[in-house]
């Protein structure tokens, strides 16, 4: 059996049938299953190769039928897609990677295919600057300069894996290392630790226990069955690629210096770079070996960077001074005079001053999130009942939430119109009295139209509890188009959220052109929060974005937009966004007691009141 396939590698493959079907064009419904039985996998809490080695009938995973479950069996005990390989002897499996530019669905791929043999990336660039796009039916100059850009914006991230895709890839090799004989303690640290977007590689750290011995963990590191390839093994350090390309490298730390290399490996570079600075000034080096008091002798021995350092047993008690601290990073940073400073600010964006003056903020935390402000249910796209969504936030112990199915122009996810809108309303007072403990808004995620009018009627605005408007047509206006745009919708009096303000899709779409700096003033202006959009798909605002809001007083909603019950675990994602932009508790709306956010959505009125008094 081919161990060691992760969910995520497998989900990937089962989307890029699905893209090859429907280039191919198979059955809507075939295609639509493989697409399913993706997500299902994707949100699967364990291994499908654990659940094959135990004999365990995949049929009983949602969406995954008798057909389906031997195709999975199959890719699992021979790392073989079966009909994959089928399809893509007919259709090139290069092809898929066309789908993931803006504006190229699979239809449009195969008319690229077919009238100009273009079938890859290199091929439809080519294709696109000598202007022999614009002769096809469908495409034009406009859509052509569209698609180079697209082209570099997807080269920009190709290599870079999301953040929930690191969490997934790196998970089964996780649970191997720590199987090992002698690992203390294991941490995921650079980029990913200070909880970056998007991640390059990965490093593992590893703490070994009193008597342990490195070499046998870097052996059992380098063992991992879903390893593609091992590029090095040593005393204490191993490097491999996993299949999905994500690169992933041990160190073995002994336990006097675990703060430092902790510190050290999540990085920044910039952020290390001036707590260097401070230390020597205290007369102090400090390094992933721990905090030195610089002698003579020290001094000759320079300070190199963790690759300039032996790789054997004793490279730790390398004679770099007087071992001042290091076995944690407390210690580290009260070496330099700092307090302890949370990964997600550590890149050299004034976090250093702040330390020292004693002006860090208290970032805001998971556990302060009192409900979630965007959601869809059957209602339009989403794949649970409104009682099912609503079940699924009183397990994470809110208190409200609100669900936003679409508006009307959204035609295909069938989105609510007035007469559809009051009927869930219906709805939700239903099962207002049937889930106790939780409060349900009624709400919308009414479109912005082009003009900046909003997709529904003022009377209808009127009865909902929650105004949430966003961007989802016409992503393509000019800066000043679009500003006007989403600020002509933001001063309607019954808008209450502006949701994933700047629209993009990591990895597939890049954000609108808009004045952010413009709407965030006029949020403040006009009392409006701008949502913080939790998908990892999305993190839309970014995180130089999140923290202006917060310098200007904009309110902040982290929200889901989860589709299913488990996108509402996405929210970790959006709260580490957050704790990026440098956001406290009291920053983010939604951590708010549910009588304090109701306190909130009467602003306007308050205001009103208190202008006559």
């Amino acid at each position: 059996m081919t161990r060691g396939v992760e969910n995520l590698e497998i989900a990937k493959l089962l989307d890029e049938l699905a893209d090859l079907l429907e280039i191919q064009g198979a059955n809507p419904f075939r295609v639509r299953a493989y697409r399913n039985a993706a997500e299902t996998v994707k949100a699967s809490s364990r291994s499908l190769a654990d659940l094959v080695e135990e004999g365990t009938d995949l049929t009983a995973l949602q969406g995954v039928g008798k057909d389906l479950a031997h195709q999975l069996e199959g890719l699992i005990r021979t790392g073989t897609l079966e009909r994959l390989e089928e399809v893509s002897r007919e259709v090139p499996r290069s092809l898929a990677t066309l789908t993931r530019l803006e504006g190229v669905g699979p239809k449009k791929a195969r008319k690229l295919w077919d009238e100009l043999g273009v079938t890859d990336l290199d091929e439809l660039e080519e294709a696109a600057e000598a202007g022999r796009l614009e002769g096809i039916d469908g495409f034009g100059k406009k859509s052509q300069e569209k698609i180079l850009r697209a082209i570099t914006d997807l080269r920009q991230v190709t290599g870079r894996f999301k953040i929930s895709e690191v969490e997934r890839l790196t998970s089964g090799l996780v649970d191997h290392v720590r199987e090992a004989p002698g690992v203390e303690r294991l941490e995921r640290v650079g980029s990913f630790r200070r909880r970056r977007e998007t991640v390059g590689d990965v490093d593992l750290l590893v703490q070994l226990a009193p008597g342990g011995d490195g070499r046998s963990v870097v052996d059992h590191f380098a063992s991992f069955p879903g390893a593609e390839r091992v590029e090095a093994r040593g005393g204490t350090k191993g490097s491999l690629v996993l299949r999905s390309g994500l690169q992933v490298d041990l160190r073995v730390i002994p336990p006097e210096s675990w703060g430092a290399a902790l510190h050290y490996f999540s990085g920044s570079k910039d952020h290390n770079v001036r707590v260097r600075q401070l230390a020597q000034r205290k007369g102090l080096r400090v390094n992933e070996w721990g905090v030195f008091r610089v002698t003579e002798l020290a001094e000759d021995a320079g300070d190199e960077g963790a690759d300039g350092v032996a790789d054997a047993p004793n490279a730790g008690t390398r004679d770099f001074g007087e071992r001042v601290g290091g076995a944690t990073e407390e210690d580290v940073f009260a070496s330099v005079g700092l307090p302890w400073i949370p990964p997600e600010l550590r890149e050299n964006r004034g976090e250093i001053e702040a330390g020292l003056e004693g002006r860090l903020p208290e970032l805001v935390r998971l556990e302060d999130i009192r409900g979630d402000l965007q959601m869809h249910s059957t209602w339009s796209d989403g794949e649970n009942s409104l009682e099912e969504m609503a079940l699924a936030c009183r397990d994470r112990g809110y208190e409200y939430m609100a669900i936003t199915d679409h508006s009307p122009s959204l035609a295909m996810v069938q989105g609510l119109t007035a007469e559809k809108a009051r009927r869930q309303w219906r709805e939700i007072e239903e099962v207002r009295q049937r889930v106790e403990g939780l409060h349900l808004y009624r709400s919308m995620e009414v479109d912005i139209l082009r003009d900046g009018t909003l997709d529904m009627d003022d009377e209808v605005l009127r009865e909902m509890d929650l105004v949430l408007i966003s961007v989802h047509s016409f992503m393509d206006l000019d800066r000043t188009e679009m500003t006007e745009r989403v600020l002509r919708a933001m001063e309607h009096p019954l808008v209450d959220i502006l949701g994933h303000p700047t629209g993009r899709i990591i990895g597939k779409r890049k954000s609108f052109e808009l004045d952010v700096e413009a709407v965030l003033q006029r949020a403040r202006e006009l009392h409006v929060a701008v949502e913080l959009n939790a998908s990892p798909n999305r993190l839309d605002l970014n995180d130089v974005h999140v923290r202006r809001a917060r310098e200007l007083g904009v309110q902040v909603v982290i929200s889901t937009d989860a589709h299913r019950t488990r996108g509402l675990d996405d929210m970790h994602f959006g709260v580490a966004q957050a704790r990026r932009g440098w956001l406290e508790a009291r920053d983010v709306l939604n951590t708010r007691s549910r009588s304090e956010f109701e306190i909130w959505l009467k602003r306007r009125e308050t205001a009103t009141r208190e202008a006559g008094a």
